[in-house]
């Protein structure tokens, strides 16, 4: 479970990312691991990301509307907005590289007489562009010892990871995913999924 000190609103610590999919059910709060078909992004999650962290970004376009007789605006009109989780990953295996790459899954073949065994996955991604859904752990804000997590229904991969391969440094995988709004969502502000934080452990 995660640890977390007080003042426990201010949060330095490792948020790890799980991928399913899409229409998988997010976990309890008090759930360790997830389970189901959650699987960690990155072969050893957090311990696979740069100290650049876990980024959740939440940008947005506004249009401010200005009147003939007045300098400053009167209204505001939001015309665009997006959810994206960005993570540097430090795992060049095929399992980690598909992420960027179609979600396809690693072909493997045996070794042979003679011949070495070998994992293969193709390096272009087409037309469709495949979904997942997100999964972002890390410490409440409330309390220690338990989880908040960003849950989102519907992502898609849109990144361009530049992998630079140097003798100093590890080769990252710049990952990116953008929520897509899920039509189903309780209301307007869960389009894009939401944010929960436990504030109180179970009872016995």
């Amino acid at each position: 479970m995660p640890a977390n000190t007080t003042p426990f609103e201010i949060i330095a610590a490792p948020f790890t990312i799980w991928i399913a999919p899409v229409a998988e059910a997010f976990p309890d709060l008090d759930t360790d691991p997830p389970g189901g078909n959650w699987t960690k992004v990155g072969t050893n999650g957090d311990l696979n990301y740069s100290d650049a962290g876990v980024t959740i970004s939440h940008a947005q376009s506004m249009n401010f509307w200005r009147a003939l007789g007045d300098a400053g605006s009167r209204k505001v009109f939001r015309q665009e907005e997006d959810l994206m989780i960005r993570v540097e990953m430090v795992d060049v295996s095929l399992e980690g590289y598909t992420e960027a790459l179609h979600r396809q899954t690693p072909a493997d073949v045996a070794a042979g007489s003679g011949t070495v065994g070998y994992k293969t996955i193709g390096l272009s991604r087409g037309l469709s562009v495949p979904t997942t859904a997100l999964l972002v752990r890390g410490p409440s804000p409330y309390l220690d010892g338990e989880f908040s997590q960003y849950e989102v229904p519907i992502a898609a991969q849109s990144g361009s990871p530049e992998p630079v391969y140097r003798r100093d440094e590890p080769a990252m995988l710049a990952l990116e995913w953008t929520a897509l709004v899920d039509t189903g969502a309780a209301n307007e502000f869960e389009r894009f999924g939401r944010l929960r934080a436990a504030d109180a452990a179970a009872l016995p």
